[in-house]
């Protein structure tokens, strides 16, 4: 038997250690986005209770039961969408809807930074989205 040698461990360790940071750092910029452009419709609890609530439309959803509603399953594809929001058509920054395109704005956001490419800011914009889909799912009532 072959015994690994001292440089195969440290970088084993080094990859796991990243990719933990990588899945917690995603959970926090998630937490982070949801209470700077979520929380003022769908409260800081996430049950639709914002401060805006009364000014919108249509109630905003409780984001803490969308499991439930699902057969008790996060429905991760539908809820990117969703978030995201760029295949309602319309270019305004709330397309058809009253929620906010999220993909479009992230996306938005990162091209105002210095060197970045379409490219760059896509990968952004969709890297903002998982991280909220990631803290969405913390939230989920059993």
């Amino acid at each position: 038997m072959k015994t690994p040698n001292i440089c195969q461990c440290v970088i084993a360790s080094l990859l796991s250690v990243t990719a933990a940071s990588w899945a917690q750092t995603s959970v926090g910029l998630g937490r982070v986005d949801y209470r700077d452009n979520c929380a003022s419709c769908h409260g800081a609890s996430g049950k639709g209770d914002g401060p805006l609530r009364s000014f919108l439309v249509r109630p905003p959803s409780d984001l803490t039961t969308i499991a439930q509603r699902n057969g008790g399953t996060f429905p991760r594809e539908w809820m990117a969408e969703v978030i995201d929001g760029r295949w309602s058509g319309d270019g305004g920054p709330h397309g058809s809807r009253e929620m906010p395109v999220w993909g479009q704005e992230f996306k938005a956001r990162a091209m105002t930074r210095p060197g970045d490419s379409a490219q760059t800011a896509e990968w952004s914009a969709r890297h903002r989205i998982e991280s909220l889909l990631r803290y969405l799912e913390t939230v989920q009532q059993p």
